[in-house]
């Protein structure tokens, strides 16, 4: 889907610091990421985004530690939240983590990003990190079609999706890929609104967005997602 020379820091780059303001509609999938942690638990989140869930875990009492390959979006969170070396730089198919050091581990819109040799590798890894029963918690956006994000570099013309996304995934194929790994105990679309962290005037309209979404009717800002949990066996 995107060039050979495609290079997908630079996309992360922009969007987790000039284009952190991205995510903030993403609030709504962190809370219910968050509601799955219980206190006390070593989480690993990979991929900070603009660092709310880490935020948000750290508030319940769950002990958070982050990956990301991003230097500044790093030190950012380390900054923002004290975590020192709980937050590292790295990537996900090569984690600077121990065996089984977590009891938790998030991947919250990052499979999508990872090509076929990354994913295989990032699967071994991710149960080499996690401890035996340990959970996974992943979302990933529904069906996507790549072609409609697709754009062109207005500097040497190349195309490439604008997310850096790479595949596609539907409730089936994350099936597919999770269950050679671990034991998947809830897998499905979900449209997520936002509790927590806002009134009834918007949980409503979160509400009837998801009612139209289930009736096939399209809305602005509807983007469905598929949230996948697995036990590491």
């Amino acid at each position: 889907m995107n060039p050979e020379g495609f290079n997908q820091d630079r996309i992360w780059e922009h969007f987790q610091n000039e284009g952190v303001d991205s995510f903030s509609q993403s609030t709504g999938r962190q809370e219910f990421l968050v509601r799955r942690l219980q206190p006390g638990s070593r989480m690993l989140n990979v991929g900070v985004g603009n660092a709310e869930l880490e935020a948000l875990a750290q508030r319940k009492g769950v002990d958070v530690w982050c990956l990301d390959p991003g230097e500044r979006a790093i030190d950012r969170v380390r900054s923002q939240l004290g975590l020192g070396e709980r937050a590292q730089v790295g990537r996900c198919q090569s984690m600077p983590f121990p065996d089984h050091h977590f009891d938790a581990l998030v991947m919250s819109e990052v499979l999508e990003h990872l090509d076929d040799a990354t994913l295989a590798a990032t699967w071994q890894e991710v149960r080499r990190v996690l401890r035996p029963g340990g959970v996974f918690l992943g979302t990933v956006p529904a069906r996507e079609n790549l072609l409609e994000s697709m754009v062109v570099c207005p500097h040497c013309n190349e195309q490439f999706h604008r997310w850096g996304h790479q595949r596609s995934f539907s409730v089936e194929s994350l099936r597919l890929a999770v269950q050679h790994h671990f034991s998947i105990e809830e897998l499905g679309e979900h449209f997520f609104i936002e509790w927590d962290s806002v009134g009834w005037g918007r949980r409503l309209q979160g509400l009837i967005k998801k009612f139209l979404s289930w009736r096939g009717v399209g809305t602005y800002g509807v983007a469905r997602n598929i949230f996948c949990q697995a036990r590491n066996p």
